[in-house]
């Protein structure tokens, strides 16, 4: 599942998704960065969500892993990417997006996108 949100309404991407629970993760094999959200104590069931930054958006794309890929670098795991939990979670998030302040953002992480890195490579 995906959702836009406007920059100017995101303040801190990196601030909402720590305080919404979410982990940077940084996958080993590819070295592509997301944000993962661990269900129980055990590496799976987890939210894995990734972000992109488009001119003036930011975007989250929200899925559920159910187990690890068993076909290399493919889609192909046991994976949620639409329905009932994928949506409850992506309102949980909206909470949180719509919650988090620009001055909680003084963590540290700088709200401005004008930086060379993106916001999400800073951690």
């Amino acid at each position: 599942m995906k959702v836009t949100y406007d920059k100017m309404v995101m303040h801190s991407p990196l601030v909402v998704l720590r305080k919404a629970g979410y982990s940077p993760f940084t996958d080993p094999q590819s070295g592509e960065r997301s944000f993962v959200l661990r269900l129980t104590s055990e590496y799976y069931p987890r939210f894995h969500l990734y972000v992109d930054e488009r001119n003036n958006e930011v975007v989250f794309s929200l899925h559920l892993d159910q187990k690890k890929a068993s076909y290399g670098t493919n889609h192909m795991h046991s994976g949620e990417y639409e329905g009932p939990t994928i949506e409850k979670e992506m309102l949980r998030i909206d909470r949180w997006v719509n919650h988090v302040e620009p001055e909680q953002s003084s963590d540290g992480v700088t709200s401005s996108f004008s930086s060379q890195k993106p916001w999400w490579k800073i951690w």
